[in-house]
């Protein structure tokens, strides 16, 4: 049984930075059928948005308005995967969930975590 459990969601300031963190004991990221990690969102009343992902071999992608801004990154030892975020802004207010991927006929997102409040003003 698969279990993503983020932390470090909270309260700050426009201009401010927060790092989250997803565990995840039993998805052992280097694994031939797992295929990616990654961090969507949602904004109330929007749709959710897949902000940044990260393949094993430490491939990232991130979508436009958080390039420059926020860092993916993984710890293989500690099955951590982290989102640091810099110079926030009222719009990344948002509940962030980390997503594991298993490899099927294409990358699948199949895991979730149980989401973070993220809130910027």
């Amino acid at each position: 049984h698969v279990q993503l459990v983020e932390s470090g969601g909270g309260s700050v300031q426009v201009g401010g930075s927060l790092k989250l963190s997803c565990t995840h004991a039993t998805y052992i990221f280097r694994e031939r059928e797992n295929c990616a990690m990654g961090w969507y969102r949602q904004a109330p009343g929007k749709e959710r948005e897949l902000v940044a992902t990260m393949k094993p071999d430490g491939t990232t992608t991130y979508i436009d308005p958080v390039k420059g801004r926020f860092i993916i990154s993984h710890d293989n030892a500690k099955n951590t995967l982290y989102l640091q975020m810099n110079n926030l802004k009222t719009e990344d207010t948002a509940v962030y969930t980390c997503a594991a991927g298993r490899k099927l006929l294409a990358c699948v997102w199949n895991y979730w975590g149980q989401g973070t409040q993220v809130t910027v003003s």
